[in-house]
This record gives C-alpha cells, sequence and structure tokens, in this order.
C-alpha cells in the first residue's frame, strides 16, 4: 500500500476532476507520510474524499500524474496488462496496425509513455519518472501480447531524448533496449514504403499521426502538380506520387530530411515524378511567387511553431505567412492542403489566421474537409485535451471575381 497520502487545496484539481490525469504543484495542500520521487500516492480532495492514485515527482509541476480512480485498484502486473491489452485491441478495432501508434501516453490511461510499432520494431518515449520506473514491464507485456497474434518484435529502440525528461529530473537517454539491430526499418503506408530511421529520425522516427490525412490526399493529387512544403521525409509528396500526380516537388531544410526522402522516392519507383529540394520554405515560396510558378496543389506540413503559451503570437505570423504563400502559389480552383500539430495553437485560433491569410490574398476558400489525428493517436475528451493537437483542412481555393 502507498505511504504517501497528497492532499488538494480546496476548489482545486478542476481539470482533474473533469476527467484529466494531472495534478499541478501548486493544487496540492499537504503530503503525509514519506515517499521517494516516483512512487505510488495516494491523492485526496480536501474533505478526505478518494480522488485516484498516481505517482509524484516533485520536480515537475505535472506533481502527480494519475493512474486510476478506483479506490480498490493495485497498479501492479495484471494492472498493466489490462491497460496494454485494452489499447492494442482499441488499435486493431480502429487502425492500420502494420505501423502504429501502440501506446498513446495519457489518452491510453499510461500517462508519459508512447510507443509507436514500426513494422517488427518497437520505439519507446518515456516522459515521466513513474511511468519510467514501469517501463520494462509495459514492454514486456506489449512483445507478449502482441505475439499471441503472431507479431514478433525483433527489437526495442529508445528515442526518450526529449527535453522536457530534464523538468522530470531525468538524464535524456537514447539507444537500444535489448539486442541491438539495423535501426533501418522498411514500412509500407496507404501503398507507400518509407525506410524508416528509428534512431535518428525526428521524434520516434516518422510521424504516424497524419496516415489518413495523406490518404485523403490521394483523389486530389491524381494528374495534378503538387508542391508539398515541410515534407521532412518525403510522406505527403511521395502519397501524391503514388496516387498519380504528373509532378510533384518536396521541400525541407534539413538536409537528412531530403536525402531520406529521396531514397523514399526511389523505394517507390517514384524519381521521375517526384523530386526533392533542400531549402527554406519562407524563403522559396516568395521565389516561386516571383518566378510565376503554379501549383494543383499545395501541401503546408509545418513543425509545430510553438510549444509553449508564450510564443503563440510569433507562431501565428508563421501560419498566417505560409499559408498566404502557399494560396498565393495555388492555380484558380486548385487545393490547399494546411495543417498544426501545435497543442497551444487551438482550433479556433488556426481558423482565424488561415482565414486571415485568405482575405490577405483575397481569396475565397471552399472547404472540402477538416481533419484530425489518426485514430491510433485517440483523443481523450478530459481536463487537459492534451490529445487533441493536430489541425488538418483541404480547401479548395477560388480567386475573387
Amino acid at each position: 500500500m502507498e505511504s504517501a497520502i497528497v492532499r488538494i487545496k480546496k476548489g482545486e484539481a478542476r481539470a482533474l476532476k473533469a476527467g484529466g490525469m494531472w495534478i499541478y504543484d501548486n493544487e496540492i495542500d499537504t503530503i503525509t507520510g514519506d515517499f521517494t520521487n516516483g512512487d505510488m500516492v495516494t491523492v485526496e480532495d480536501f474533505d478526505g474524499y478518494f480522488l485516484g492514485r498516481g505517482f509524484i515527482n516533485t520536480n515537475s509541476k505535472i506533481t502527480i500524474r494519475i493512474m486510476t480512480r478506483k479506490k480498490d485498484t493495485e497498479i501492479n502486473e495484471d494492472f498493466i496488462e489490462m491497460r496494454v491489452r485494452n489499447a492494442w485491441e482499441y488499435r486493431k478495432t480502429t487502425s492500420d496496425t502494420d505501423s502504429c501508434r501502440v501506446i498513446f501516453g495519457e489518452a491510453d490511461f499510461l500517462p508519459g509513455i508512447v510507443v509507436d510499432k514500426f513494422s517488427d520494431v518497437l520505439v519507446v518515449e518515456s516522459l515521466a519518472l513513474g511511468i519510467d520506473r514501469l517501463k520494462p514491464l509495459i514492454l514486456d507485456t506489449l512483445k507478449r501480447i502482441l505475439k499471441e497474434d503472431g507479431i514478433e518484435i525483433r527489437g526495442i529502440y529508445e528515442r526518450s531524448d526529449a527535453k522536457v525528461r530534464l523538468q522530470e529530473g531525468m538524464e535524456r537517454v537514447k539507444g537500444f533496449i535489448g539486442e541491438p539491430f539495423d535501426t533501418k526499418v522498411e514500412i509500407v503506408e496507404n501503398g507507400v514504403k518509407y525506410m524508416v530511421d528509428v534512431q535518428d529520425g525526428q521524434k520516434t522516427g516518422f510521424f504516424l499521426d497524419q496516415k489518413y490525412n495523406r490518404l485523403a490526399m490521394h483523389r486530389i493529387c491524381k494528374g495534378k502538380r503538387v508542391l508539398d512544403c515541410f515534407t521532412h521525409t518525403g510522406s505527403f509528396a511521395l502519397n501524391a506520387g503514388i496516387a498519380g500526380a504528373t509532378e510533384v516537388l518536396g521541400v525541407d531544410a534539413s538536409e537528412l530530411g531530403v536525402a531520406q526522402a529521396t531514397e523514399n522516392a526511389r523505394l517507390n519507383d517514384l524519381s521521375d515524378v517526384v523530386t526533392f529540394q533542400c531549402a527554406d520554405v519562407f524563403e522559396l515560396l516568395p521565389e516561386l511567387e516571383k518566378k510565376g510558378e503554379k501549383f494543383d496543389v499545395v501541401i503546408l506540413d509545418p513543425p509545430a511553431f510553438t510549444k509553449s503559451r508564450n510564443s503563440v503570437k510569433n507562431a501565428v505570423k508563421g501560419y498566417r505567412e505560409i499559408n498566404l504563400r502557399g494560396m498565393k502559389l495555388v492555380k484558380d480552383g486548385g487545393y490547399l492542403a494546411t495543417c498544426s500539430c501545435s497543442h497551444f495553437m487551438t482550433p479556433e485560433l488556426f481558423t482565424k489566421t488561415i482565414r486571415e491569410a485568405a482575405a490577405n490574398v483575397h481569396k475565397r476558400l471552399r472547404q472540402v474537409e477538416y481533419r484530425t489525428q489518426a485514430a491510433d493517436h485517440p483523443i481523450l475528451w478530459a481536463g487537459e485535451d492534451t490529445s487533441y493537437y493536430l489541425k488538418f483542412y483541404i480547401f479548395q481555393v477560388c480567386d475573387e471575381k
């Protein structure tokens, strides 16, 4: 049984009571009993009412992450098995599981840990001290459950190298868990082959959350001239190519990304149709406009311009700038796909920014569809709303006449 009891200040923990899983340092009134950071503690309201059980870390502003709200539930092997099995069953029902996010932290009620499956390789990112202690058990359990479905995992790579670990008082970690293996992994998604670099690629190596948004572009890109901005390893560009686009240019500022994207084009026999250029998108778009270039389809998939509330204002400028530049390069009646993966760029703010960009360049937008992340990145309706981050629009862009 836990030794420490955390009592919440009167009127606090509103997010927790609304379904969230976090308790912040300024919401805590008292802690009684002994504990070590990373331990499980019992959380009670100001009047002693049981609120949940979770792990504590006084180094972090998010001091407690709740694991269960049931008083009689122990956090043991059976509990972890239940959580991991539920996560996998959900993926089997809702997603293509050849490559997918198998565990998505809070949205799978396992706060602070992400596990991506790329074919027969797992990549784990652990961001909280308490879950880090449970990481070996979670991974062993997951491997065993996958094996029941005939999936043999040949290796696990850890990408717990995000800066946020420092805020938890943890070191940044990167490397093999268990036996080393070839970290270049070939996957197939929407009929497109990719070589995923789980060791040196961004985040866990590949952005699985855009899977069905890429698929949504197939019909629109057929027979079209396409510009894919912030292409990373070429995913939207290659989907356009495989869907039958006549010409695709992918642009990214990362030389490594462009090299990987070029290799992926070769892998799909698309080198004649899909080409890549290493350039700063903010500099390239005005140059293309000066040259009088026009595209049937422009895709904007930028990295998060903001990772905090403080930098939202600058981020809005960035999103407005690339969207208005992008719209100017779309032929009358052509299409724009545009997205934001920043949690702090709310759907309302993103929509407002696109509307302002369109007004600035006198374009009329007809919405084709609005999408979010793939179902293997479930959106948990809860207090923090941390899992609702990806906003994706497809518009037809029309000149004002």
